[in-house]
């Protein structure tokens, strides 16, 4: 961690399991004897609507983040990145799922996801687009999608918790009889970011 604090930005949708990898880090955080603040910004979740939330790990005193400043910006859905980009600089590591969620409501047509990851790579230093989707299923259910994008994030060298930390704490937080199934996400996001 640079001068003891780390940042990150974490958005998709409802019902993507992003306020619960939040409160994961967080606690992993915590047993590491970390500081740590978070603050939740709830869209219409049952709408497919925004969700966001921004964590600081380190002596902060305040939870929101200030625009550019994100050391970490994960995002579950591809266009939840474009909307949390005022909170990423050039340096900003940028996770997220490559798998669309297309709005049941609306006239315009979804952004070329290729398009968009050209995009973001020419602004940006540090972009890793990942099937999570795709991961998820293949550790044993889409439901652990959220566990997935959580590993890739434990990959990243700078960030400041261990894996081993990280498991502990999303253990404490969802049911014994899917910690097999959410290690082994964990350990796909993680494997996929370390190639």
């Amino acid at each position: 961690m640079v001068n003891n604090s780390y940042s990150m930005y974490i958005c998709g949708v409802g019902g993507q399991g992003i306020i619960k990898t939040s409160i994961i880090i967080g606690e992993s955080a915590m047993n590491q004897g970390l500081n740590v603040t978070m603050s939740e910004i709830h869209g219409m979740s049952q709408r497919e609507g925004s969700v966001s939330t921004e964590l600081r790990i380190g002596d902060y005193e305040s939870s929101i983040l200030p625009n550019q400043s994100a050391d970490m910006l994960l995002s579950f859905e591809p266009i939840e990145v474009v909307r949390g980009l005022h909170k990423a600089n050039k340096n900003t590591k940028i996770v997220f799922n490559t798998t669309p969620i297309v709005p049941s409501s609306g006239d315009k047509p979804y952004p070329n996801l290729n398009n968009l990851i050209s995009t973001l790579e020419e602004d940006y230093d540090n972009v890793l687009p990942i099937d999570g989707n795709k991961l998820a299923i293949e550790a044993g259910n889409i439901l652990s999608l959220n566990m997935v994008l959580l590993g890739a994030v434990v990959a990243d060298d700078n960030f400041p918790l261990s894996k081993d930390s990280v498991i502990e704490a999303m253990k404490n937080n969802l049911k014994p009889k899917f910690h097999e199934l959410n290690v082994n996400a964990i350990e796909s996001g993680y494997n996929w970011i370390k190639g």
